[in-house]
């Protein structure tokens, strides 16, 4: 799979290890959401293994992972749950590989799925508004962890302290981000060698006190078990699931590297640390009561290592929350707002930080962490699907140039700014997800089927079926097609 857009440089791209100056460590990057030129990219697909494996090394897969048994579900159904629900790690892969084809990020890319004006309605819902959300969820998550460190430190963790903590994180974060493409490439090898060191230690604890043959002392079974395993495979998938821009850090890549090895070293970047982490989580509230995760964990660590360990999962959640503040910074660009990518992660930033404090101040943040997780998949399960289907669709050909034109004239204006393929298909897809899920309320068909959450496959197949016909039934919405 290739771009139709002519390479400049035949044969070049071997040579390109060395960035250029618009995408250099410890420079702020250029680039937002404009096209890549190809004199400019560079790279190797396996940079991206621990780009993704940073990310995906923190607090709450743990928590995610121990909220499986707190589901009422033995340890040998959790660990089958987080394989599975891991496994939306390969699409994930298959989405980045748009990113080197059109030298685009994965916002730009969706206007071809959704027209000009229609993808700003999409990005704005399922790109930016998501993004916030999971900020959000993961400063929390850094935050509590800083409390306890900061309460060891001897000071007491009152409002404002918080409040402190909470900016002093998010600071730190956005500090990576404003930096960019460069800079998370740069740190995240060391970052995945330093949390690997850390969660290596806090395995041999955990399975030194777990319970290998752990089942609840009223197993689940019947309709009751059949809606804790497919709500279980839902809470999981929802974290490669949001990853929807995945072509934001592959985008610098040469357009003829490898689309084998970019869909391998991303889905391996999420999958094995996302399982490992989570299995941990499991087999760790086998042992220990998750509800209170750090506590739990604190009693059955070296009393030597549980400072580091706290430092450890700020680290991890400063990690994925920076790579996420860089995607909603180019969201908000794709939406329309007329600010440079820089300016643009900070304001995201800053709102993300009231969302955090309102999280960790009024409500739960578990109950919180749950039902977001899982309510996100009716979006972006059928949001995935689609994009994926276009990819395959298309062969992954993409124009950037064209892509990054959002003039009438642009051949992905389709009608009125809308490809009504794309917007009926998420539609569509979201609406069906909707009649199935059973996470902050019980869809009809949930109920008929006992609790059952079929959201996630059930919003996948409708919405990359209604786009795959009405795609390929539409000659006016294949003027943007190219065979």
């Amino acid at each position: 799979m290739a771009s139709t857009t002519p390479d400049p440089l035949p044969g070049a791209h071997g040579r390109h290890d060395t960035p250029p100056p618009s995408d250099r460590p410890g420079r702020i990057e250029a680039h937002g959401i404009d096209h890549i030129p190809d004199r400019e990219r560079h790279g190797r697909a396996r940079e991206l293994f621990a780009v993704w494996a940073a990310a995906n090394v923190n607090y709450l897969s743990l928590v995610v992972g121990g909220a499986l048994i707190l589901m009422g579900l033995s340890l040998g159904q959790a660990l089958a749950v987080i394989v599975v629900g891991n496994l939306f790690w390969v699409p994930v892969g298959l989405l980045a590989v748009s990113g080197p084809a059109s030298g685009t990020p994965s916002e730009v890319i969706m206007r071809a799925m959704f027209g000009v004006r229609g993808n700003r309605v999409n990005i704005a819902i399922t790109g930016w508004g998501i993004c916030i959300c999971y900020i959000a969820l993961n400063l929390a998550a850094a935050a509590l962890a800083a409390f306890s460190l900061v309460e060891k430190a001897g000071i007491a963790p009152n409002t404002g302290v918080k409040i402190v903590v909470v900016v002093g994180i998010a600071a730190l974060t956005l500090a990576i981000s404003v930096y960019g493409h460069a800079t998370i490439l740069k740190l995240y090898l060391p970052i995945t060698v330093v949390l690997t060191a850390a969660f290596a230690v806090v395995a041999v604890s955990v399975l030194g006190h777990a319970d290998f043959g752990y089942a609840p002392a009223e197993p689940l079974t019947g309709g009751s078990l059949w809606a804790a395993l497919a709500g279980g495979v839902t809470l999981i998938a929802s974290g490669p699931l949001s990853y929807t821009n995945s072509a934001d850090f592959s985008r610098y890549l040469p357009r003829t590297a490898s689309p084998k090895a970019i869909v391998g070293w991303t889905a391996l970047g999420g999958f094995l640390p996302s399982v490992a982490v989570c299995s941990l989580g499991a087999i760790a509230a086998t042992a220990v009561d998750m509800t209170d995760p750090q506590t739990a964990l604190g009693a059955i660590l070296p009393t030597w290592f549980t400072p580091l360990f706290l430092l450890a999962l700020v680290l991890g959640t400063i990690a994925i929350n920076a790579m996420t503040a860089y995607s909603s910074g180019l969201a908000l660009q794709a939406i329309g707002v007329r600010l440079r990518r820089s300016l643009t992660v900070i304001v995201d930033g800053v709102l993300a930080v009231a969302v955090t404090l309102y999280a960790l101040l009024v409500s739960n943040f578990l109950d919180t962490v749950s039902n977001v997780l899982q309510l996100t998949v009716v979006l972006l399960g059928p949001s995935t699907a689609i994009y994926a289907t276009d990819i395959l669709l298309r062969r992954n050909r993409y124009d950037g140039p064209a892509l990054t034109d959002e003039t009438p004239g642009s051949p992905f204006w389709f009608t009125a700014g809308v490809n009504w393929a794309g917007a009926l298909a998420l539609t569509t897809g979201t609406a069906a997800a909707a009649l199935c899920v059973n996470t902050l309320y019980t869809g009809p068909l949930a109920h008929a089927l006992g609790g059952v959450d079929l959201a996630l496959p059930v919003g996948i197949v409708v919405a990359a079926a209604v786009y795959a016909i009405m795609m390929r039934r539409s000659r006016r919405d294949r003027t943007g097609m190219t065979d």
